[in-house]
């Protein structure tokens, strides 16, 4: 079993501010978890508009030349999100969980104003494509620590025995991006031509991001302190963070391990959904868009349901049953889509990975809350977060379109989710039945 190190010295705690119990828990609710809105909001619009993308920042010889490299820089990211977890999370876990959520949250604007601004390929050449990664890679910088700082100042927050439905709004607050961004862009199509759109009209979705962002900005700063935090009489340097994450390497790797199914199925049916209905199934712009609206409301539906089930009735059992059923069944329905291509049928399928992706994730987020150590809750959930994303997650849109190109197997993405599935069932054993117990916080 894994021991979980505890750190004798370190910083001293700053002096108690007014603990969050005394605000609106709703209002705390909605300020901590604006950020991954607009997190979510940038990351969703980056894969739905790929094709103009492509187009506007990668010339290739061909569509799928193009939209791999877009890919590709969707998924370079991810790659910084381990470094963003390491170094943000130290500083969340070291200095206090509301300082360090202002800071994400302007490293992440920087990297969506560069996104939005940029003059094309056409006008600045190879300068283009490297500003545009550039700003995928602050992005990805932030994201490391920002599901991880917000997900931790849930469960601190949270009232005794409603811990997992606190923290299930750390995912829900990104459905009400994806249900937010897939309904504007429907509107876009509506009211421009689709050479305006591919033109410059996939540009408005990321200005109106930019023009949210101070909004944000105002109401994160005024959140307060945790109580779990300032409890703390000290808090750990840099040096001993580290050193009690490698001590406890084996909790981090399974919960890493645990977090595959959850990115792999959120990316899958929310970022590459519109992609994957246009390309592959040949839906309209417009379906495709209206399927990944149905996932958003779907995701955000079952993410608080069953992240308060998981309160009565434990973890274990939703993580189990769910990781077994996306691991049996994501292939077959898949298969049965592409023999039956239709925008209901789209719809069914995708509602039915919601429904195991959301009953999932509802336990899975407040379970990697309860086996981290607080002295170091942020950076090692961050870590594990960031890791799985970083291999798993966030290439699955790259992943799927090579899949199916390589292998002419159209149906192919399923076998990537259904890998998913099963690494997480075997991490859910090890965490409940092997070398990691649940650790209530």
């Amino acid at each position: 079993m894994t021991s979980y190190s505890t750190i004798d010295a370190g910083v001293a705690a700053p002096a108690a501010t007014v603990p969050v119990r005394r605000a609106s828990r709703l209002g705390t609710v909605i300020r901590v978890t604006s950020g991954n809105f607009i997190e979510m909001y940038d990351f969703f619009l980056f894969g739905f508009y790929a094709q103009q993308i492509a187009a506007a920042f990668f010339p290739a010889t061909s569509e799928y030349a193009a939209l791999m490299m877009t890919f590709a820089t969707f998924g370079a990211g991810f790659f910084m999100r381990p470094l963003g977890a390491i170094f943000l999370g130290s500083y969340i876990d070291r200095i206090g969980r509301r300082k360090g959520l202002v800071l994400t949250l302007g490293i992440m604007a920087s990297g969506t104003a560069l996104i939005a601004f940029v003059p094309g390929y056409a006008s600045i050449g190879l300068l283009a494509p490297l500003l545009v990664l550039i700003g995928r890679l602050l992005q990805g910088f932030s994201a490391g620590v920002e599901l991880g700082g917000v997900s931790v100042y849930l469960s601190e927050m949270a009232t005794t025995g409603n811990k997992g439905f606190y923290v299930s709004w750390q995912s829900a607050s990104q459905q009400v991006a994806i249900i937010f961004s897939a309904a504007l862009g429907y509107a876009l199509n509506q009211a421009f031509a689709k050479e305006m759109i591919a033109d410059w009209g996939w540009r408005i979705p990321f200005f109106i991001g930019c023009s949210i962002i101070p909004v944000v900005f105002y109401i994160r700063r005024s959140l307060q302190e945790t109580e779990a935090y300032l409890a703390q009489k000290t808090h750990p340097t840099f040096r001993q963070m580290m050193g009690t994450i490698a001590r406890n390497w084996p909790l981090v790797t399974v919960g890493a391990m645990l977090v595959v199914l959850t990115t792999v199925a959120f990316y899958m049916i929310t970022v590459y959904t519109p992609t994957f209905g246009k390309n592959v199934l040949k839906l309209s712009t417009e379906d495709s868009l209206l399927v990944t609206l149905c996932v958003g409301l779907s995701n955000f539906i079952w993410l608080p349901i069953m992240g308060a089930l998981s309160d009565r009735i434990g973890r274990w059992p939703i993580m189990a049953a769910c990781s077994a059923m996306v691991a049996l069944t994501a292939y077959p329905v898949l298969s049965w889509l592409i023999a039956n291509p239709s925008f209901a049928n789209m719809v069914l399928v995708e509602l039915w990975l919601s429904f195991l992706y959301g009953s999932y994730n509802g336990a899975t987020i407040v379970a990697l809350t309860e086996i981290i150590p607080v002295q170091v809750r942020t950076t090692g959930f961050s870590l594990a977060y960031s890791l799985a994303t970083a291999m798993f997650g966030g290439l699955t849109p790259l992943l799927c379109t090579w899949l199916i190109n390589v292998s002419g197997d159209k149906a192919a993405p399923g076998y990537w989710l259904a890998g998913a599935g099963a690494i997480s069932l075997v991490a859910t054993y090890l965490v409940y039945r092997g070398i990691v117990r649940e650790r209530h916080a």
